[in-house]
């Protein structure tokens, strides 16, 4: 089963997922509902409630984890997050490894950073490359009081001093090996797929 969609930020590689099979399902959609239930609570034990929290996804599939995030604090809590986008692409070390005109789409932050508590928020943890930029974006925009980092999949493989705070699930996987986070409202379903070459 092939899949048609690429993005070149999803997982940390850089290949064209064309060219790639579903390996197996790692985890469903009841799977998915039930982790970002647990990080939600995570997110709110450590904070000690809402006060002076906000959310930042990154784009793409940062953004719908960060807004069920939001939800599930919401029915949870009563009070609705400010949920914003951030768009990393111009603060990556690998663009030219990208693409030769890479796609910038619009950081949509409408409220102040400064002085928050920001949980980052991205679909998959692989070398630290993807965070490391958003971070860069950040400071750029204000000086929060604190960055903390919620990741559906930490997959392993390193390369910069990066540790999220709150996590779906640690998911070891070979380099070869591409983890695919599927969301309904971009993909069509929710899943966890692991990608190999065909």
């Amino acid at each position: 089963m092939p899949l048609e969609k690429y993005s070149p930020h999803k997982g940390g590689n850089v290949l064209d997922k064309t060219e790639m099979k579903v390996k197996k399902e790692l985890i469903d959609a009841s799977a998915m509902s039930r982790a970002i239930t647990r990080i939600a609570h995570e997110i709110l034990e450590k904070n000690k409630g809402t006060e002076d929290l906000v959310l930042i996804g990154i784009r793409t599939r940062g953004v719908p984890l960060a807004e069920r995030l939001a939800g599930k604090i919401e029915e949870i809590e009563g009070v609705k997050l400010p949920t914003g986008i951030l768009d990393i692409t111009l603060y990556r070390d690998d663009l030219s490894t990208v693409a030769q005109q890479p796609i910038v789409h619009r950081t949509e932050i409408p409220f102040d950073i400064t002085g928050k508590k920001v949980v980052l928020v991205d679909d998959v943890l692989y070398t630290g490359r993807t965070v490391r930029a958003a971070l860069d974006a950040l400071i750029d925009l204000g000086r929060p009081l604190q960055i903390q980092l919620a990741i559906m999949i930490d997959r392993g493989h390193r390369e910069l001093p990066i540790r999220a705070d709150f996590v779906g699930k640690n998911l070891p996987t070979s380099k070869t090996e591409v983890v695919d986070v599927n969301f309904k409202e971009i993909d069509g379903q929710d899943a966890v797929l692991l990608l190999e070459n065909s």
